[in-house]
């Protein structure tokens, strides 16, 4: 499994679209300059974001390479071949929250305030969302095909800007960030329970296609 593993990284990482990239990174530039102390957190919202989305469109490279063909002539079981893209996804949260603790690193010393509050719930948000995003659009991938997650994606896009958008001054986001500190541990729990749900449901569709 972990050469499987090893695939599924290195094809998020050679599947990034360096386009996209200097367009996010604008978005997270504006971010950190227009909310002040709570631009770590956004910004790392939108990275944790992009992350989630990455791991998604790299079904797009296997494709095109039609790798899923070679795939399943190889003596690896199902369930190996539907882990080893969600244990990919899992590696990839080192690159989401290792984003968000230099964003706030630079936010604390522009605006000389280092609340680890906000760098703890920051570093939540990279690791919880690109599970999330990942765990519900997998299994439409491994069932249904890359289009239908891409459709979910649009979707799931909406409720978080509408979140940022409400909460775009600062009183509104110490707000959001008292509340949300005191759900951590029950949202981290039911995120862990849909991961390994999606999972199942994954290999139950790969097999199904088979």
């Amino acid at each position: 499994m972990r050469g499987l593993i090893y695939k599924e990284f290195s094809v998020f990482y050679k599947s990034i679209d360096k386009k996209r990239m200097i367009f996010i990174a604008g978005i997270i530039a504006l971010l950190l300059y227009k909310v002040g102390i709570y631009g770590g957190l956004l910004a790392s919202v939108m990275l944790a974001m992009s992350i989630g989305i990455q791991n998604i469109m790299s079904f797009a490279s296997d494709d095109n390479a039609h790798w899923k063909k070679y795939q399943m002539a190889l003596p690896v079981s199902d369930f190996s071949v539907v882990a080893s893209k969600y244990i990919a996804v899992v590696l990839t949260l080192g690159i989401s929250l290792s984003g968000s603790i230099i964003f706030n690193f630079f936010t604390s010393i522009i605006f000389n305030n280092f609340d680890f509050t906000i760098w703890g719930i920051s570093a939540f948000a990279a690791v919880i969302i690109p599970l999330i995003w990942t765990g519900l659009c997998l299994p439409l991938i491994y069932w249904f095909g890359i289009q239908s997650a891409q459709t979910l994606g649009l979707f799931l896009v909406i409720p978080i800007f509408y979140i940022i958008k409400y909460f775009e001054d600062e009183a509104g986001f110490s707000v959001m960030a008292g509340s949300i500190s005191s759900y951590i541990l029950f949202a981290g729990t039911v995120t862990i329970i849909v991961y390994v749900i999606s999972l199942i449901i994954s290999v139950m569709g790969y097999a199904q296609k088979i």
